[in-house]
């Protein structure tokens, strides 16, 4: 194990080294798992549908009304729950707001104490507290941070995220529709296509996870493998009972 002797050295591997992932979200997670809920559950229902015996031109109907029907539902839901995530943050952060406009000094004291229970001396927390508390929408984003956990000025978009959500879900779903598009007669190459987009759905997930990309791409594969294949059965069986 190698040992780093000088600042200058550390400073320049600590920069080098010292990066992360985005944790937050914002557009890449309601687009990746949009993607992934468009080809699972679209592939799931046309596989369904096929199991039954059913004619091409159905199953091609099944696949576009899944798509529109799924794209605008999870930008509908995608919207109303980082809306109303906004909204509770939002409330939060004007109840803060007010507490400071009211108690600074309470608020400050408030502060000062959250930094001597991490193991800084009092003289020096209240100082540091003192001095952040001067600017007060500065005092209002630390508030935020140490006792709500939020950052103010990265709140999500409902707008993007259901703008995102819409979008991967429509080109998700339309994987397992595009060979009947294409001018495909039978059901093994919407399959192969929509399996190679979920390898590569899981694959893009390793991005805002701690997997490898082969491990997440097989995972999702497997996984959305078995929802086709069982609902292939189930098609299957309510179409001989049917018939």
């Amino acid at each position: 194990m190698s040992i780093i002797e000088t600042d200058a050295v550390l400073h320049e591997a600590h920069r080098d080294n010292h990066t992360h992932r985005d944790v937050n979200g914002g557009w890449l997670r309601p687009a990746v798992f949009g993607a992934m809920d468009g080809l699972v559950s679209n592939l799931a229902l046309m596989t369904g549908v096929a199991g039954g015996a059913v004619s091409q031109q159905t199953i091609v109907i099944t696949g576009l009304a899944g798509l529109a029907a799924g794209a605008f539902s999870m930008a509908a839901g995608e919207y109303t729950s980082v809306a109303s995530q906004r909204e509770l943050v939002e409330a939060e952060l004007a109840v803060e707001r007010r507490e400071l406009r009211k108690h600074p000094k309470d608020e400050m004291r408030e502060l000062a104490a959250l930094y001597e229970s991490r193991g800084v001396e009092p003289a020096l927390a209240q100082e540091v507290a003192r001095q952040l508390s001067r600017d007060p929408e500065q005092a209002l984003e630390i508030h935020a941070r140490e006792e709500l956990g939020i950052d103010p000025g990265d709140l999500p978009s409902p707008l993007v995220a259901a703008l995102s959500s819409f979008g991967a879900f429509a080109l998700g779903a339309l994987l397992p529709v595009l060979p009947y598009l294409l001018g495909a007669t039978v059901m093994w190459p919407a399959v192969v296509l929509a399996l190679a987009g979920l390898f590569g759905c899981g694959a893009v997930v390793a991005r805002v996870t701690a997997r490898t990309w082969w491990f997440s791409g097989l995972r999702q594969l497997v996984l959305g493998g078995a929802a086709a294949a069982i609902t292939y059965g189930l098609g299957s069986l309510f179409g001989v009972a049917v018939g």
